[in-house]
């Protein structure tokens, strides 16, 4: 699953003695460059730090003074990288459909059985939620109560498109086992099964992260893709 990588820094070289004592100012200007954040470093950081601090259970409106302090950094760093906390937001937003999606164009490509692929894209998202908990709470909602109103519609036409992914496959499963109103039972099918993963993701965030999303998985996708395979 993917996750914010942050580049590491080379090892320090160890000067030998002779050379270590000959210039310590210029060691000095050469440390604090190791130490500078390399491009597009501090952003990531910023963002992995939002994403920790959504990962308590309990957590209030984060603020960017809180944000900042985690970071050992002052307000004005952070809006050198992000204009706005609404735009921090956004960064775990876009990290959050490229994984996702990301992982569902793999599974469009890689996976030819409908009715699998259905199940797969249910265990996908919730396998995701499950291993990012600051995300998750994005992802419901519960971390943008407070925020720009954009954000939530983001999220809302997030759950959207994976509907639209799920109904495809669902419509797909329905032509090799049809019905009297195949796209109709696959379109209702789709936004049942979006509400389920929805509902799963919601009781996580509220549970304080210990009722898992997937507990009890496979039972609850027999029930919920039985009538793709029926």
């Amino acid at each position: 699953m993917n996750t914010f990588t942050v580049p590491v820094p080379a090892a320090e070289a160890v000067a030998s003695p002779a050379v270590a004592g000959a210039d310590e100012g210029a060691e000095g200007v050469a440390q604090a460059a190791r130490k500078r954040p390399k491009p597009g470093e501090r952003r990531v950081q910023i963002l992995q730090a939002l994403a920790a601090m959504l990962e308590q259970p309990g957590a209030e409106r984060i603020t960017t003074a809180a944000l900042a302090s985690r970071l050992d950094v002052s307000e004005a760093a952070l809006y050198r990288h992000f204009a706005s906390k609404a735009q921090m937001f956004e960064g775990l937003i876009e990290f959050i459909e490229q994984s996702v999606f990301g992982l569902v164009n793999q599974l469009v490509d890689r996976e030819p059985d409908a009715v699998l692929r259905s199940r797969k894209l249910v265990t996908l998202l919730l396998q995701f939620g499950e291993k990012n908990p600051g995300m998750t709470r994005v992802m419901v909602g519960d971390a943008l109560v407070f925020e720009n109103e954009r954000l939530q519609q983001r999220m809302n036409l997030f759950f959207d498109k994976f509907e639209a992914a799920l109904r495809q496959a669902l419509r797909e499963a329905a032509v090799l086992s049809p019905t009297e109103t195949p796209g109709a039972d696959a379109q209702a099918d789709a936004s049942l099964i979006t509400a389920f993963c929805v509902g799963r993701l919601q009781r996580y965030a509220r549970s304080g992260f210990r009722r898992l999303p997937t507990e009890h998985l496979e039972h609850s996708l027999s029930l919920l893709t039985s009538r793709a395979i029926a």
